[in-house]
């Protein structure tokens, strides 16, 4: 194997390990109208059903950069459950990851009348995933390796997510724990723990005159239980109503706790991952289009070229009277 497959194939193996092989990789694509994504509880909670298809690709001119895409559906049943899906396809250099997951979820309404929103709510996914590990670039013509066998190595297994959710007028807050089985996958067993979990939390507020603008503050922080990393999204989206529907956009800041020793010249410095994601879209009638782009800063990195995503969205099946609260992600 060459010197520049050797690097490649470290860098995306330790970015597949440590963020990536839990199923779907948390990004900022949950900002974009699809908590869904990220919290099984919010499965059916909005006052319709909600279709959401993202496709994600990073480095741009790079072979096996990583991307990702995901179709997702949920919907409320009756007036209490919510039920969804969601069908994703992940892939990093030599690392792919198909899968689907079901959701549950459970509301409870402490409420007086239908649009006073004072929810709880419970979800679980149920989820299918393919592991494979594409080995037959890793031997040049004529080289001979043991540890590795030239073939495309697979392995599937069952995982669970769970959590709940609480929105209350304009506030809201979820919690989240992926992965909370226990599971070894036999191509990674050298490399990986069984412990896979991650825990995931997210708090926000909207306020703000709904004829002219709406702002939403919101936090997400993340915790993996194995290697104790964490890491924290600080947000700020902004909502305008137009004639013709609604414009909104906003930025996203992400920053591990957790940094990285490097030699610096004859010094030894420290890095931590950080991001910036500015975004941007906007609902026409049922519909719904969003771009955003992601920024990863520091002096170690790959490339320069950061991630960009597009989302399709749209809602069907409303039947209840909106809340009167300002509450995007339910109304």
């Amino acid at each position: 194997m060459n010197l520049k497959k050797r690097y490649l194939f470290g860098l995306l193996l330790l970015t597949q390990l440590s963020f990536a092989q839990e199923g779907i990789a948390v990004y900022s694509d949950y900002l974009t109208d699809n908590y869904y994504l990220i919290h099984p509880s919010m499965a059916g909670a909005a006052n319709c059903a909600k279709v959401r298809l993202t496709g994600r690709q990073q480095w741009f001119g790079e072979k096996d950069a990583p991307s990702l895409q995901t179709l997702s559906i949920n919907a409320p049943v009756g007036e209490h459950e919510g039920i969804g899906a969601i069908v994703f396809n992940d892939r990093n250099g030599y690392h792919y990851q198909t899968g689907i997951k079901f959701s549950y979820a459970h509301h409870i309404m402490f409420s007086r009348d239908a649009v006073d929103l004072n929810q709880l709510s419970f979800g679980v996914n149920v989820g299918l995933i393919q592991s494979s590990l594409d080995e037959t670039d890793f031997i040049e013509s004529g080289d001979f390796d043991p540890n590795i066998g030239g073939i495309v190595q697979k392995d599937s297994y069952i995982n669970v997510d769970i959590g709940a959710s609480y929105n209350y007028l304009d506030f809201y807050a979820h919690f989240t724990a992926k992965n909370v089985l226990e599971t070894r996958r036999e191509i990674y067993s050298a490399y990986e723990s069984d412990n896979i979990r991650r825990f995931l939390l997210s708090l926000g507020y909207t306020f703000g005159d709904e004829e002219r603008l709406l702002w939403e503050p919101s936090v997400l922080f993340q915790y993996t239980d194995q290697t104790a990393e964490k890491s924290i999204d600080v947000n700020l989206k902004v909502y305008k109503n137009l004639d013709f529907g609604r414009l909104w956009g906003g930025v996203s800041y992400r920053r591990s706790f957790d940094g990285a020793e490097f030699r610096d010249g004859n010094t030894t410095s420290e890095q931590y991952y950080q991001s910036i994601s500015p975004l941007v879209g906007i609902n026409v009638g049922n519909f719904m289009f969003a771009y955003t782009y992601s920024h990863i800063a520091g002096k170690i990195k790959f490339a320069e070229g950061g991630y960009h995503q597009l989302t399709l969205g749209f809602n069907f099946l409303c039947k209840r009277e909106k809340y009167h609260c300002n509450c995007p992600a339910v109304n």
